[in-house]
């Protein structure tokens, strides 16, 4: 009999909640076949068995959260054999597969150069201190002085003085639920609170759904990323500029390549990493576009970790390669291919969303045309990649049929100025105009 047990998912991760079992009591079960989902406040993920056989029994419900280390289910091996040393002890879940050391993950960050690349970003600057608005917690519980990173960053972004919140997590500690409640019920400011908090998602009452209207109960996927969108509205003194990109030599060199690139690879190349590639250059010529606001200071950071966001069947997701100034054009597209991939199928570790410096969307696959997103906090800026569309333009004075983008930035006016918001577009495409991207392909 082998229980399985709440994984650690992560340093700062001290409890997850179970989304949804995917065997029930009485099913049989392989090794390494996905047994539940599990949720923390970074990254949603399936976690498989450890062993093979039958699930005994189902320890914690659906919907619960629970600390690391918390008996989750037993499995009947049907035999003694691999259940252990024979005294009862109890072996712990496996973090998932894709969270296992391996040589394979050439693309883990910090990535390893690529055989063209430039050696690794340096490492990321030490985790930010204490937030003010902790001040000096009351002794709640065994626990309650444990505040995650995500719990003070809430508290700051909100203006709260966690001192005043009273805990639910396990031995008083407060959760970010504490946190969002506190938000939404008006909340106590701390010496530093912003003019308003943020809006509350129950803010319009609930009724009774019309005629032809159907009730959508929101996901706890979609209550993440309202209460994050919400607050970084709140959040930033968000601008926005746009420049148009000439990508014609770029559309001719992926269609000349793009089924060797295929074969060698094993996946599709697409325009991400050439926009990725372009924007990390930018990015270290100003640096300022690449920092992140800390109070009354400026954290300017002179390494790329790039965020790209990731559209898949319960929302959005932005997983982060790590090191991209570190990396070349395959490089890029290896990472970013694989961290969508392992989006989609729920296998991202939360150390793998968190830390980026700066973020691209790229809504054009789905027909967009121009796009003003909203910035992924705490960065001061996010890039909008759309559709490339055949345009008519003036090229050497003579009209012509060019395939163009337009590339849009929201950023944040109390770090950026117009002028550097432009400058740092018209470096981006520039490179994308004209760089020997066949070089970084080694063609």
């Amino acid at each position: 009999m082998t229980t399985i047990k709440m994984p650690q998912l992560g340093e700062t991760i001290i409890e997850g909640t179970i989304l949804k079992w995917l065997k029930a009591e009485g099913e049989t079960i392989e090794r390494d076949e996905p047994l539940f989902e599990i949720s923390t406040d970074k990254v949603d993920t399936e976690v498989p068995s450890p062993v093979a056989g039958t699930v005994s029994k189902i320890i914690v419900a659906e919907g619960e959260t629970v600390p690391v280390g918390t008996d989750l289910a037993t499995i009947d091996e049907g035999g003694d054999e691999a259940a252990g040393d024979g005294d009862g002890e109890q072996a712990p879940a496996e973090a998932p597969a894709a969270e296992q050391p391996a040589a394979a993950a050439a693309d883990e960050a910090p990535a390893p150069p690529t055989p063209a690349s430039p050696a690794p970003a340096p490492s990321e600057p030490a985790a930010r201190p204490a937030a003010a608005s902790a001040g000096s917690l009351p002794d709640r519980g065994p626990r309650s002085q444990i505040l995650s990173p995500l719990v003070r960053r809430l508290a700051d972004e909100h203006g709260l003085d966690l001192a005043q919140l009273q805990g639910t997590g396990t031995g008083g500690r407060i959760t970010k639920k504490d946190v969002l409640a506190a938000v939404a019920s008006g909340g106590t400011a701390g010496p530093a609170a912003p003019a308003q908090a943020a809006p509350s998602l129950q803010a319009v009452p609930q009724a009774a759904p019309g005629s032809g209207e159907e009730v959508v109960p929101m996901s706890h996927i979609r209550k993440a990323i309202a209460t994050h969108m919400l607050g970084s509205l709140q959040t930033s003194a968000r601008a926005w500029n746009m420049v148009e990109v000439d990508m014609e030599e770029i559309v001719r060199l992926r269609a000349r390549v793009k089924e060797d690139f295929k074969a060698r690879e094993g996946f599709n190349l697409t325009y991400t990493p050439f926009v990725t590639r372009a924007t990390v250059d930018a990015l270290l010529a100003y640096p300022m576009v690449n920092a992140e606001l800390r109070g009354e200071q400026i954290v300017v950071k002179h390494y790329v970790n790039m965020g790209v966001a990731v559209s898949y069947d319960e929302g959005l997701i932005v997983p982060v390669v790590k090191g991209a100034d570190g990396m070349n054009l395959v490089g890029l597209a290896r990472s970013i291919n694989d961290l969508a991939m392992r989006a989609r199928a729920k296998q991202l570790k939360p150390d793998e969303v968190t830390a980026a410096t700066f973020t691209i969307t790229n809504p054009g696959p789905f027909g967009s045309i121009l796009s003003v997103p909203i910035i992924n906090q705490p960065n001061v800026g996010i890039l909008a990649f759309d559709a490339i569309e055949k345009r008519v333009a003036v090229v050497n004075d003579a009209i012509a049929i060019r395939h163009r983008v337009y590339l849009s930035m929201s950023w944040d006016h109390r770090v950026i100025d117009g002028a550097l918001a432009s400058q740092f577009l018209a470096r981006v495409k520039e490179n994308l105009e004209t760089w020997d991207f066949a070089g970084d392909l080694g063609i």
